[in-house]
């Protein structure tokens, strides 16, 4: 049986990257997910194995984009399964380069929009509802121009705690997955000697595939992990474990 089976999903920033990789394998899994992105149209993609995809267009930073995306969850489907907060960005600026404006936007996007998701998904949740944040080693590390986007990423595991402890009366589970350096688009535009360097510090010798991360999501997501709150799940090859 697909893990989840007439599950309804949602993917906040689902359509690129990670996002579009965890789309999928949910989708492929059984679940009808619906998948925010701030650039693309309205449009079912139809069934990708046992489930499908429809794709929302919304800016994950706007409270008024996201109450119509879970408004019209509530009215075709009546209810979330699971919710995945996906949507993020990384500039790099360092501490004497810092503006408001980067703090505010990356602030805004990484942390306000995950707590204007997580407010509204709980209102569609049932017990054994499920939410997934991706995080990222990021909020472990002290990366060299990344502090205002890896102070984001320890708020989400903040975050991940305390409604773990505030949602467990509910039945919902909240827990993360931390992805070290992905293959995806974004890291594409880097050099490679870039690449190459960021590459040296993983135990593996590579980079995560998004499948990978997508991979480790579906387990938060389904019944698979059904006594895990409050948890953190590192796909990083060992860069930050070992």
């Amino acid at each position: 049986m697909s893990r989840l089976e007439n599950k309804i999903a949602l993917v906040v920033g689902g359509s690129g990257g990670i996002g579009s990789a965890i789309t999928q394998r949910f989708a492929s899994e059984g679940a009808r997910v619906y998948a925010t992105s701030r650039k693309g149209g309205d449009g079912d993609t139809g069934a990708n194995g046992t489930g499908s995809v429809l794709f929302v267009q919304a800016d994950a930073s706007s409270n008024a984009d996201l109450g119509r995306v879970f408004e019209e969850i509530r009215v075709e489907e009546g209810r979330i399964d699971v919710l995945v907060v996906n949507a993020g960005l990384a500039e790099h600026a360092l501490l004497e380069d810092l503006s408001e404006d980067h703090f505010d936007r990356t602030f805004g996007l990484n942390v306000r929009s995950l707590v204007l998701a997580a407010q509204g998904g709980i209102q569609l949740m049932q017990p054994g509802g499920t939410i997934v944040l991706i995080g990222s080693i990021a909020g472990d590390i002290g990366t060299k121009g990344y502090g205002v986007y890896g102070a984001t990423k320890a708020a989400v595991r903040a975050f991940a705690r305390t409604w773990a402890n505030e949602l467990a009366p509910k039945g919902i589970r909240v827990n993360v997955v931390s992805p070290g350096p992905t293959d995806t688009p974004m890291m594409a535009n880097a050099s490679q000697e870039i690449r190459d360097a960021i590459v040296s510090l993983v135990p593996l010798g590579r980079m995560a595939r998004p499948e990978e991360v997508a991979a480790a999501a579906l387990f938060l997501a389904s019944d698979e992990s059904s006594f895990t709150t409050g948890a953190e799940l590192v796909v990083d090859g060992g860069m930050n474990q070992v």
